[in-house]
């Protein structure tokens, strides 16, 4: 952490994304190495030698792959991480299919999108779950009391969305699992405690979690496409819990001037309900999503069960949604709703809009 005295700005940085120095003096694939390596191949080979899980491993040693020059002197280096590739990818595909069943972070996707809930110990995840959704995770003054992701349903006006409570990230050690949960979510609430130490606790979230290849989504227009590979970019939000009072409301005003983010910033308080309801629209907004209402011909909106879409999405996309024919037989719609007239035909590849009605004629 940076603290620029001149512009009273405390900067985060993130560490655990750039890797250098000098190459190692010998492989762990090959005895006989050819010499004209890049440095990124030793870049990647010291990621790979560090590497968790078996899912990991692979996906490292096909980056370390594209990393060899194809010429004659890299022949045998270039067969041996093949046939290396191939014996983890089956050891990746028969651990996969034997924890299935039993892993704890397999947890099956629900509603309009997939949020995990991360901090340090003791930042008030639980009762942030526990107030927003039906779930019922133990909930103490003391640290650690998560073991395990407990997922829980939250209401959103029409839809639900899925949040999940995650174990303290811990710098002495982090389930590699839980980070490949991490990988997969639609977005990542990082929630810090104002009561505490909200610098160190975002600070020591971002870093572990940069430790394992995933970083903020702003972060990605920063690097360039090469410093881009082997990395997960995860759009991102910080919740501030615990604002209980005006004078920890104080405390969070003086925290936003301190800290120089680049992601949407929230107070909150779980035990008052404090800006539960705007980080509720937050969240649909941060997930990029619109609902659109059909509308048989000649017959009203149907507003109990929207078609939850991605923002950009197409009349061309909904008509897939609501039955693969429509596509073809597609040959006009009718919308009600945002940046047209009640009821303007247009055409298939028109950008609707959250709350949008379409009438689909075939």
């Amino acid at each position: 952490m940076k603290n620029d005295r001149s512009q009273g700005i405390i900067r985060l940085d993130v560490k655990g994304v750039d890797q250098s120095g000098k190459p190692p003096d010998s492989s762990p694939v090959s005895e006989t190495m050819p010499t004209n390596l890049p440095a990124e191949y030793y870049q990647v080979e010291e990621r790979f030698k560090a590497a968790e899980s078996p899912q990991e491993k692979v996906r490292l040693l096909e980056e370390l792959i594209s990393t060899v020059p194809k010429h004659k002197g890299t022949d045998k280096l270039r067969a041996d991480l093949r046939r290396r590739l191939s014996k983890l990818r089956d050891a990746a595909q028969t651990k996969k299919a034997a924890s299935r069943h039993t892993s704890a972070y397999s947890i099956e996707r629900e509603g309009a999108g997939q949020v995990a809930l991360v901090g340090a110990p003791n930042v008030g995840k639980s009762a942030l779950l526990a107030t927003l959704t039906n779930a019922e995770p133990e909930v103490a003054n003391f640290p650690f009391t998560t073991w395990t992701p407990l997922p829980g349903m939250m209401d959103y006006e029409d839809i639900q969305i899925q949040l999940i409570d995650t174990p303290p990230l811990n710098d002495q050690y982090v389930e590699p699992a839980m980070m490949d949960l991490l990988r997969r979510v639609d977005l990542i609430l990082v929630v810090v405690d104002i009561q505490g130490f909200p610098i160190e606790q975002l600070q020591s979230s971002f870093d572990l979690m940069a430790e394992h290849r995933i970083l903020p989504f702003e972060r990605k227009a920063k690097l360039a496409a090469s410093e881009q590979r082997g990395l997960t970019f995860k759009p991102t939000l910080i919740v501030v819990n615990k604002v209980d009072d005006e004078a920890f409301k104080a405390d969070y005003d003086v925290l936003q001037e301190l800290l120089e983010m680049e992601q949407a910033l929230i107070p909150t308080s779980a035990a008052t309900g404090t800006n539960l309801d705007a980080l509720r629209r937050l969240l649909f907004e941060q997930l990029d999503l619109i609902r659109v209402y059909s509308k048989p011909p000649g017959e009203e909106p149907d507003y109990s069960q929207p078609f939850v879409l991605r923002q950009g999405s197409t009349v061309e996309l909904l008509a897939g949604k609501v039955h693969r024919d429509f596509v073809a037989e597609l040959k006009s719609a009718r919308v009600w709703g945002s940046g047209v007239f009640e009821g303007q035909t247009v055409s298939r590849d028109h950008v609707l809009q959250d709350g949008d009605v379409v009438e689909l004629r075939i």
